[in-house]
């Protein structure tokens, strides 16, 4: 018995060294194209979510703190450009809105929703719908084999923590922002190319600012009391197509929103100039303000598991 304990033990120390291993940095074509986007490793841990009542810009959604434990996992480097979407969007071997396909690509545009700031050449793309953002997770899984999806809200605060209790992942320093963010007072009201600003100290760029990011979360006003006491791996899963949770912040935002801990949520009025009825589930003519950043994480999942994952959140449309 002991022999057996022995040998269980030693294959289960060459998987995690295999593992750990292979948790580098790597860069990633998308087939089919010159496409490439990078993604960085998020070493697992734990850490203190939310923002301290004693802080004099806390929101009551953003506490009580708590100790939240996380699973290593990649992270995109910086938020999906255009030039990745619209390998998705363009993809002639994917239905258009289909209703029986598990991959489906978005109908057109009715108007240009990058209102003119900038597409191909590293733009973030912007405008679109949680759905949206998951379907292409769900396309780029189909094209790779490799499972991206978005982060929890627990992951995205900690890779945008990267260590630090701190407002922000530089400090509390907010006059030090423009330094890492395009936001209210530098964005001229336009979001920018990715990855010109300082990254944080896990070397992920524009993790505040830029674009505001979506997460898998339902949003949740009690969030920290709803993920419980033991909070490994916390994400509340989708009950409605509003609201969902939204995190870093946009160019339009003031520096407050951009702390690592600020929450913000989604609104049935950031489609509110659609013309079109039923309004499009794809696209917000009023969430210019909104994009995504993939996540891989680092034990993937079986194939019928993905496909479970998908099948959920992919559920409230």
């Amino acid at each position: 018995m002991k022999c057996l304990l022995l040998l269980q033990g030693l294959l289960l120390f060459s998987v995690i060294n295999a593992q750990n291993k292979d948790f580098t940095a790597y860069q990633t074509t998308i087939p089919g194209s010159s496409v490439k986007f990078k993604m960085v490793p998020i070493q697992g841990g734990s850490f203190t979510m939310g923002s301290s009542d004693k802080d004099k810009l806390h929101k009551p959604d953003e506490g009580p703190q708590k100790s939240v434990s996380i699973a290593a996992f990649w992270m995109g480097e910086h938020e999906v450009t255009y030039d990745e979407f619209l390998l998705f969007f363009n993809d002639q071997n994917t239905s258009v809105n289909s209703e029986v396909d598990a991959v489906t690509r978005p109908t057109p545009q009715y108007i240009d929703l990058s209102w003119g700031m900038g597409k191909v050449g590293g733009y973030p793309v912007n405008s679109m719908s949680h759905m949206t953002a998951l379907m292409y997770c769900r396309w780029l899984y189909k094209k790779t084999g490799q499972f991206y999806r978005l982060p929890s809200e627990a992951e995205w605060e900690y890779a945008s923590r990267a260590g630090k209790p701190t407002a922000y992942y530089f400090g509390d320093d907010s006059s030090k922002l423009k330094e890492y963010a395009w936001f209210a007072s530098n964005s001229g009201n336009k979001y920018h190319q990715v990855g010109q600003k300082k990254p944080n100290a896990w070397g992920l760029y524009d993790m505040l600012g830029n674009v505001a990011e979506w997460t898998l979360d339902q949003y949740d006003a009690n969030y920290f009391t709803t993920i419980g006491a033991t909070a490994n791996n916390p994400v509340i899963p989708p009950a409605s197509k509003y609201p969902k949770s939204v995190r870093g912040g946009g160019y339009m935002d003031n520096a407050s929103a951009l702390r690592c801990a600020a929450r913000d949520k989604s609104l049935a009025s950031w489609n509110k100039r659609d013309p079109q009825m039923p309004k499009s589930k794809w696209w917000l003519t009023d969430g210019m303000q909104v994009g995504f950043r993939l996540v891989r994480p680092l034990q993937q999942p079986s194939a019928d598991e993905i496909n479970a994952f998908f099948n959920k959140y992919l559920g409230t449309k």
